[in-house]
Formats: C-alpha cells, structure tokens, sequence
C-alpha cells in the first residue's frame, strides 16, 4: 500500500512509519548476490577451521585453541550478523525495539571477541618467536582456554556497559516504526575506538615488528653459521626468504585489520557520533564484517596442517576410523 504522495510505508496505518527502503531491481539483486556470497564464504571458510581443529587430535594445541577461537566469532558473524543486514536491504525491521537492540548487542560482542582474539593470536606467536625455550611452560592449553574464556566474557560485559543506555530504552535512536538504528555517542565512540581499535591495533604491529626483529635476527645468525662452516654464502637465500616471510605476515595483518576498520570508525575520528542501521547495506559495516571472511584466510591458510585437513574434509576421509589420530604436523 501507498500514500497520496506515492510513497511506500512500513506501516501504511500509522504516519509515523518509516518509508519502506528501495533500489533498482538490478542494483538490489547485485548486492543481494555480492553480500550472499561473502556471508557464504565466511561461514564454510571458518567452519572448515573448526572441524579441522576440532576433529584432529595432533591440533589440539595452545595456538589452534586461539585460531578456534577466532574462527567461532567469524563464523557468528557470517553466520548470525550476515543474514540479517541481507534480509533487511530492502525490507523494514518488524522484530521490534527489543530484538533490535539485542542483535547489535551481539554484533558488538562478537567483533569485539574477534579482535581480542586477534590480539590474543599475536602474543602467542610474540612468545613462541622471543622465548621459545619457555614457550611450553608459559603458554598451556590451560591458560589459553582461560584466556579464551576471559576473552568472550570481557566482551560481553565491555559491550553491555557501553551500550546499556539503549538496552534501558531500546529504540531511543529510531526515528520512526520500522527502523532499526543506534546511534554510539561520541564518547562512547571514543572508548570503543580506544579499546576496540587502538589499543588492539597497537599490540598487535608492536609484537609483530619484535617478532619480525627477532626472526631476521635468527636468519642472519644461520647465515652467519653456515657461512662459518661451508665458507658458502647459500644463507642469504634463507635470509631473504624469511625477512619476506616476516614482512608479508606482518604486512597482511595490519593492512587488512586497518582496511577493514577505519572507514567504521572514520565518524568517532572525525567527532561525529557513531550511526547503525540494520536496515542498509552500509558500507562501511560490511567491510569491517569482511574482516571474518579474511581471517582465516590469514591465519588459517598459511598453515600446511591447514591444507591438508580440508583436503581430508572434502575427500570425507574424517568419517574413516581412525582419521581423528591422522598426522598433520610434520
């Protein structure tokens, strides 16, 4: 139904409905399919992670309890978040003020999970690079479950504190019925930008560039080694290698994480307020989502044991006796 000025209502029955979002057929079915997609690979992507991890016992480790981790939060997202912001492209929010606040309450929550457990991820290879000889004493899969754990908790009540007001009032930032909108004040802005964005970002480029330091420090004393007992300079090769290694490694995680963020917190940069529409294809939401779909690609794909899991995945060798016991570290 319309109104006498041509304009299609939410609720047609009330003049303080929101009008009803439109695109161009084609245009609406390019984002539809766009978006699918990337929903589509998230989920299989990540899903892929947790079966591995989960079904080979040789991968119960520390490290891959972190992966698991992240891989649980991106698959939330593709999985719960996604879908939502597709249905609702060209759709009205008929779920009401209360289930509107609840999914960002979850959207928030698990992003922020998802970068915690980023950070989480760099300390563990910070430790296993700088101090490897106390690597085993010092990173357990005890103290990374717990690490875990203090991960999703501190998430959810970081993101119940800073959106409690619209958990008291849900809907305070909607302008009309049919809308589903939150509006982050700019200092609440502020304090998500710091604890969400900077401060991660921040861990994660200084362990990384120790990281990097450390590892060219490592090949250059190999070379020196080699050098030393086969009076060859083969060891520059292996030098090279890893300095590219170290740099490309460091290089994809920052960029991506800093691509994938920085247009979703260009207003609180700017000291505007933060606004949220569950109702549109923004952007910048989006990309900052896109960021579950990258991430095991970066953290999952560079890893052979990786590889050769979904080969087994796909080829069903899992279902086999025995498969769980399968070697995957060599």
């Amino acid at each position: 139904m319309e109104t006498m000025e041509g304009v299609e209502l939410c609720f047609p029955q009330l003049n303080t409905s929101c009008k009803k979002p439109t695109q161009p057929h084609t245009e609406a079915m390019l984002i539809y399919i766009l978006l699918s997609t990337i929903s589509l690979f998230t989920v299989a992507l990540n899903l892929l992670v947790i079966i591995s991890i989960s079904h080979f016992r040789q991968l119960h480790t520390p490290t891959n309890l972190l992966l698991l981790s992240l891989a649980v939060s991106d698959l939330l997202v593709g999985l719960l978040l996604m879908p939502v912001e597709i249905i609702y492209i060209e759709t009205c929010w008929f779920l009401g003020d209360i289930l509107c606040t609840l999914y960002y309450v979850v959207d928030y929550i698990i992003t922020s999970a998802s970068v915690a457990n980023m950070v989480l991820i760099s300390i563990d290879r910070y430790i296993a690079i700088c101090d490897p000889l106390h690597y085993s004493t010092k990173v357990t899969k005890r103290r990374a479950q717990i690490c875990v754990c203090l991960c999703w908790v501190c998430s959810v009540f970081f993101r119940i504190l800073l959106l409690n007001d619209h958990l008291e009032q849900p809907g305070r930032s909607n302008s009309c019925f049919g809308e589903c909108v939150v509006v982050i004040s700019y200092i609440a802005g502020v304090i998500d930008l710091i604890f969400n964005f900077i401060i991660p970002i921040t861990i994660i480029v200084i362990l990384y560039m120790r990281v990097f330091v450390v590892a060219v420090s490592q090949a250059r004393a190999m070379r020196s080694h080699i050098a030393a007992v086969t009076g060859q300079h083969s060891g520059a090769v292996t030098v090279k290698r890893m300095e590219m290694k170290a740099a490309r490694t460091l290089g994809i995680v920052v960029v991506v994480f800093l691509f994938c963020f920085c247009p979703y917190y260009y207003p609180t940069l700017a000291g505007e307020d933060t606004s949220i529409d569950a109702s549109s294809a923004a952007f910048e939401i989006w990309l900052a989502h896109f960021n579950s779909c990258l991430n095991p690609v970066i953290y999952a794909f560079f890893y052979p044991w990786f590889r050769e899991s979904v080969r087994l995945i796909l080829t069903l060798q899992i279902f086999k006796s025995g498969s769980c016991d399968a070697k995957m570290l060599y």
